[in-house]
């Protein structure tokens, strides 16, 4: 079977950190592995994965500085073994 992808918006590879935050979960800061215009892959090693539909507040960190300061609300839309993928609101 081949694989046919079909993300709307190229990935880039990334080093960027991410700040997540939710009222459940309080505050936790996790490495990306890739950003694009309609969202991020978060690593999370298994850690913590909230369920499919969670909406987080995120701030997204370079070595540069904070790209965004206020936070900005993604949806957990899938998971995979080492991370999620989330997806601007």
């Amino acid at each position: 079977m081949n694989y046919v992808e079909q993300r709307r918006h190229p990935r880039t590879p990334t080093t960027a950190l991410v700040e997540l935050s939710h009222p459940g979960i309080g505050q936790l800061e996790m490495a990306a592995r890739d950003l694009s215009e309609g969202g991020i892959y978060v690593v999370t090693g298994g850690r913590f994965k909230p369920p499919v539909g969670t909406v987080l507040q995120v701030r997204i960190k370079r070595h540069t500085g904070v790209l965004n300061e206020e936070p900005v609300p993604m949806r957990v839309v899938h998971h995979q073994s080492d991370g999620m993928g989330l997806a601007f609101v």
